[in-house]
């Protein structure tokens, strides 16, 4: 089988899935009591949120784990629009996500907050930057920006995109699921205040993870138990976590630092993640070019040379996409199909409720397995 669904969530190394299973049966307990597996679990869950911490460049005390990026960018929008009101202002983008759109909206239904949509281009599958710059004011609070499009692949520059949002004022909250096995973050180069992504989109166990700078973390005003801890990062993490899933996680992170040498963890990162991007280009230009060839086919986005992940949307004339997907499932190619809650970019290019036919290259993705994808598709445009 050959799968290309790892924008919708990747397979899972081995070693992660030992990972799980070694702390289910040899240390599995509750935390901060005063027996052994209960301190083995202090330790377990402390060396993940370092992994991931390295993962993001960030402190190990601005690491908190919750259920899904989804829900912890609910807690995030609802403790921070608790300081908002009428006339204030947030900015998020139609290439998002509407896990970094919903949110925001909720909250600004709540609060009275205007929110400003920053178009894209639907020809060329980019924000349009000139919009951005319009859209911000005295008024604006917080830009909600993806680092990278779950449809289309779009790259956004996010650190000049949290300088404008600085420029005026306001916090920057990024969505990096999707980037995040795809290029290297650094949270202190990009200068963001928020940023949250998926284990389960990088080889891991679904888990969320949420960044946020030390000093803004502590001072949220986050509904807590009166009895949970206060301290950064804890006290964003609500009730007993996933365990099981934050010591796969760190152990997804250390898979990805197997992947290149370095003299510490974060350079294997670095070096790890700057060769799947170039990887990535490879791939994804092979495919963007055999689909190129097949009759009926519609790319869309960014070509391949261009800021981008390895992630290709395309539709086929006469086809809906959920009999594209199926068709494919015989030749062992298991690809994604719908709006993959970009609703609003799929809308943007024009597509039905149906959507679009997603096809994405992870770092177990071989040449020939792009091949075999270009072929089925062929056939299946044929018939």
């Amino acid at each position: 089988m050959a799968y290309f669904d790892g924008p919708g969530g990747t397979q899972v190394p081995r070693d992660v899935v030992e990972a799980v299973v070694d702390y289910l049966y040899h240390h599995n307990a509750n935390t901060h009591w005063s027996y052994p597996t209960s301190a083995e679990t202090d330790a377990c869950l402390a060396e993940a949120r370092s992994a991931v911490a390295d993962l993001l460049n960030a402190g190990h005390d601005e690491v908190a784990f919750g259920n899904n990026m989804t829900t912890l960018t609910f807690h995030v929008s609802r403790a921070l629009g608790r300081r908002w009101g009428a006339g204030d202002e947030v900015i998020v983008t139609e290439l998002d996500h509407h896990a970094n759109v919903d949110p925001w909206r909720e909250m600004a239904r709540e609060r009275g907050v205007t929110v400003r949509t920053v178009r894209m281009d639907p020809a060329s599958g980019t924000l349009d930057l000139d919009d951005l710059r319009r859209a911000f004011s005295s008024r604006t609070r917080l830009l909600a920006i993806g680092a990278a499009s779950n449809a289309l692949g779009t790259i956004n520059d996010i650190a000049a995109a949290t300088r404008l949002a600085h420029e005026h004022g306001a916090l920057s909250f990024v969505d990096a699921v999707h980037y995040a096995a795809h290029g290297v973050i650094d949270v202190k180069a990009w200068d963001c205040d928020f940023l949250a992504c998926s284990a389960y989109k990088f080889y891991g166990p679904h888990v969320g993870i949420l960044y946020g700078k030390r000093a803004l973390i502590d001072g949220l005003d986050v509904p807590r138990l009166a009895p949970a801890s206060n301290e950064s990062p804890e006290r964003l993490e609500t009730g007993t976590l996933n365990h099981e899933g934050i010591v796969g996680t760190g152990a997804a992170v250390n898979f990805l630092a197997s992947l290149a040498p370095g003299a510490t963890r974060r350079e294997r990162l670095t070096n790890s993640l700057g060769g799947l991007h170039v990887r990535g280009d490879a791939l994804v230009a092979r495919l963007w070019h055999g689909l190129s060839a097949i009759e009926g086919v519609t790319r869309y986005g960014v070509a391949p040379g261009g800021a981008r992940t390895p992630t290709v949307i395309f539709t086929i004339a006469g086809k809906s996409s959920t009999e594209v997907a199926r068709a494919l499932v015989p030749f062992g190619l298991y690809v994604s199909n719908g709006d993959f809650y970009a609703m609003t970019v799929i809308e943007r290019l024009g597509q039905s409720a149906d959507g679009v036919i997603r096809a994405g290259c992870a770092c177990y993705t071989s040449e020939e397995e792009v091949d075999r994808l270009v072929a089925g598709v062929a056939q299946v445009a044929a018939r």
